[in-house]
């Protein structure tokens, strides 16, 4: 029987103890496993990286409620890596001063900010802590109850085993035994896995003791022949599958069809021993043909990977290029927004790495990733902040032209709205709701001082241009005046044209200067005329001249008492003068010559006298007509 023992069937011992082309095999396929395992949770992490804490734990909190816990590991892991990134985050924040280079400050309280953060950070943790420690505790228990199971199955198994035995102890009819035998085979395979560590024995045990009743037991040889047709039918069949899976072009796939095809092939009884070899040998041969692709393939990937690995470094660059552009505007941070969202979709599109280099390369992008949202997240808050500040600013230039709408002082109003426009400009972006709104209201404002303005400057124009054709129509008259033999009569004349004249209001500023200086000269003309004296001449060209200053406004009224003031100045300098030189003149009659001197003092004296005299009436002119 030993001996018996130790010709197993090769299909049993290929299956018992793999040689090493199916050993490297399954390796790779482990490393395969590995690799598609850490691309999935690399993925699952990438899903997580744009969630704050509070999603996180909504997240995992609806995982724990839907989810079988028996695939939760994945996502689990992924929004526990997320979260503690936000916390480490936290925590650089508030490093040392020999770390920070001074004392952390703490941002501003807002509505939406409690002002204690560290209060609400701890909070957060604490749940979050809750929600894992529970999933791992679920997590334990159906371990341990998928272990317990294993150990129930393992019991049940040597049970069969035990049966088994005793089946070859009995000397029943065959007709009763058989089916015993078939049962037994059939609850073997129902029965689930059982500890790893027990696999191999086990089966050998109970391979064993199943060829053992079909070589020892004296048992019907046509039954026996029967059941050795059945088990030769379903391994032909699994040779012919393990065949077609060569042409699968999803080697993955085909591999692990292989290994449940082998699951099959154990599970079944022996052949009759002159099938026993061949069939073994066809089965292996396909089995070594898909090894040989499995093993291409991952040759093909490894390559493959060194070429998704050249990519991801490439966009890590251009990742980290993204960050160290400085985004000043809202503008700017919506397109680098959506360049890295680019990458980030190119990301997904590539393939893992290399086993040795896929973490790291991942560990890289995403905190290119984590960095430039940070930096955005900070970039909107202050942003918040100024639209805000800039919101008021330009309220409080509304109130300013909203209080400057009624106001007539045309000229200086302008000159303000004209500033307060350029301080509009100045000011940045105000919260969108309100940007139309506040717009408006402050074009508004404009609008309806200028419309006044308009209106107002729009009655003055043809006004102006009226009083132009009256006042080309007096110089037309002085023309054409022609004296006559009496002087007063003259004067008096020129005199009517003067008040008429200044009686006349503005004219279009572009006309004022030529009509002005057409007036002064055809006036001046037939002063020139008139049988007068100089000192007359000059007191009524004097009088013009004020009456073409007189309505001018306040500007008007100082010029006038600035001219008063510097006649009266001038008159007391006269009288000093004259009272200084009659003095003089009695000092002059002791001297030699003192004719010529006195008659030249004389002369300084009458000269003094008759300016005096003009200055005088100049004075009372300008009284008479501002008093």
């Amino acid at each position: 029987m030993n001996n018996q023992l130790q010709n197993t069937a090769p299909e049993e011992q290929f299956i018992a103890s793999p040689h090493a082309d199916e050993t490297t095999s399954v390796e790779l396929h482990e490393d395969a496993a590995i690799h598609e395992e850490e691309m999935n949770e690399e993925h699952s992490t990438l899903k997580y990286i744009h969630l704050g804490k509070e999603e996180l734990l909504d997240v995992f909190g609806k995982l724990l409620e839907t989810q079988p816990i028996e695939v939760l590991r994945r996502e689990a892991e992924a929004i526990k890596s997320t979260f503690y990134k936000f916390v480490k985050q936290e925590q650089k924040k508030k490093q040392p001063e020999e770390e920070t280079g001074g004392e952390p400050q703490p941002e501003p309280a807002t509505e939406e900010q409690p002002q204690d953060v560290d209060e609400v950070t701890d909070k957060l943790e604490e749940q979050f802590k809750t929600l894992y420690n529970e999933y791992k505790r679920r997590r334990t228990e159906h371990t341990q109850q998928l272990e317990t199971q294993k150990e129930q199955n393992l019991i049940v198994k040597q049970g069969i085993i035990d049966e088994l035995k005793g089946l070859l102890e009995k000397q029943e009819d065959i007709n009763h035994t058989f089916p015993t035998f078939r049962e037994l085979q059939q609850r073997w395979r129902d029965t689930g896995p059982i500890p790893i560590s027990q696999t191999t024995d086990l089966w050998n045990t109970y391979q064993h003791y199943v060829e053992l009743f079909y070589d020892y037991v004296k048992i019907n040889n046509e039954l026996r022949d029967l059941d050795f047709k059945k088990n030769l039918e379903a391994k032909t069949l699994l040779c012919e599958k393990a065949e077609k899976l060569i042409l699968e072009s999803n080697i993955i796939t085909a591999f692990n069809k292989l290994q449940k095809y082998h699951e099959e092939w154990r599970e079944l009884g022996p052949v009759a021993h002159e099938y026993r070899e061949q069939m073994w040998e066809r089965f292996k041969a396909a089995t070594s043909a898909i090894n040989k692709k499995h093993q291409e393939y991952f040759e093909s990937q490894k390559e493959e990977q060194r070429k998704n690995l050249e990519l991801k470094q490439q966009l890590c660059i251009k990742a980290e290029e993204l960050i160290q552009v400085e985004s000043k505007d809202n503008k700017t941070w919506n397109e680098h927004s959506k360049a890295m969202e680019e990458l980030q979709k190119m990301w997904r599109t590539i393939g893992f790495a290399t086993k040795k280099e896929n973490t790291r390369i991942f560990e890289r992008f995403r905190a290119a990733c984590d960095k430039f949202y940070i930096a955005k997240r900070n970039f909107y808050k202050q942003f918040k902040t100024d639209i805000q500040e800039n919101l008021q600013k330009k309220i409080a230039l509304c109130e300013q032209v909203e209080s400057l709408i009624d106001s007539t002082d045309w000229k200086k109003t302008t000159d303000k709205l004209i500033s307060l426009q350029k301080q509009w400009k100045e000011i940045g972006a105000v919260p969108r709701k309100q940007s139309d709104a506040i717009w408006k209201r402050f074009r508004m404002a404009c609008d309806t001082f200028f419309n006044k303005k308009n209106e107002h400057f729009s009655s003055i124009d043809s006004e102006h241009v009226e009083n132009l054709r009256q006042k080309q129509a007096i110089i037309a008259e002085i023309e054409a005046f022609t004296p006559s033999g009496n002087p007063e009569e003259n004067l008096a004349a020129l005199q009517d044209f003067q008040r008429r004249w200044t009686s006349i209001g503005f004219v279009p500023f572009k006309e004022k200067e030529r009509i002005q200086n057409t007036y002064r000269t055809v006036i001046d003309q037939q002063f020139k005329n008139l049988n007068i004296t100089d000192s007359e001449k000059k007191i009524m060209r004097f009088k013009s001249r004020i009456n073409d200053i007189k309505g001018g406004g306040d500007k008007a009224n100082r010029v006038i008492r600035s001219e008063r003031e510097k006649l009266v100045y001038k008159l007391r300098q006269l009288e000093s003068d004259i009272a200084l030189w009659e003095n003089n003149i009695g000092f002059f009659a002791k001297s030699k010559n003192a004719e010529v001197m006195i008659a030249e003092v004389n002369k300084k004296i009458a000269k003094a006298k008759e300016e005096l005299h003009i200055i005088e009436e100049k004075i009372k002119l300008i009284e008479k007509q501002y008093n």
